[in-house]
């Protein structure tokens, strides 16, 4: 627990917006139908509600949902509510995850991913539509396998040096 940090560079709000743009792009491709296919919006919103819940909460989740029903044609409100319970959850948990070690921070977001991807599921099945197949949960599995490499990408951009030089103790 009494590991080194190192201190971080506040983060720009134009990051932020240009990583869930990115994120949300690679959910417009037509890969995502398959099984085993991460959600990067869930993902990336996931890291910011955990890292900066003030600048990302749960009125974004619920933007970038609606704009998620509506590319899916799903029923409206269904990415919305599992994006939100996802924020919350984050919100939530987020001073204690920040503690842990990458691999350890992805088994505390396990069941938030889950959940995420559990809550269209049981949408979709209370509606009367089709059942979905069992596969779209292990979706909940890969993004929590993706959230080292995310959490140390997305950190990437605050972990530099504004002035390097020798004399600075900091």
């Amino acid at each position: 627990m009494n590991r080194a940090q190192p201190i971080l560079l506040p983060v720009t709000p134009s990051f932020i917006a240009f990583s869930l743009a990115c994120s949300f792009i690679l959910n417009l491709l037509p890969w995502r139908q398959w099984p085993g296919v991460p959600d990067f919006v869930a993902l990336v919103l996931l890291f910011w509600n955990i890292h900066q819940p003030r600048k990302v909460g749960i009125g974004i989740a619920f933007a970038l949902g609606l704009l998620m029903d509506v590319h899916d044609a799903n029923l409206l409100g269904e990415h919305a509510l599992a994006y939100t319970l996802l924020s919350y959850g984050a919100i939530m948990i987020h001073r204690r995850v920040l503690w842990f070690s990458l691999p350890t921070q992805a088994l505390h977001v396990l069941p938030l991913l889950v959940l995420a991807h559990i809550v269209p599921f049981i949408v979709r099945a209370l509606m009367g539509s089709a059942f979905p197949s069992w596969k779209t949960l292990l979706n909940g599995l890969v993004c929590a396998a993706l959230w080292p490499l995310a959490s140390v990408l997305l950190l990437a951009p605050q972990k530099r040096a504004p002035d390097p030089d020798d004399t600075r103790p900091i």
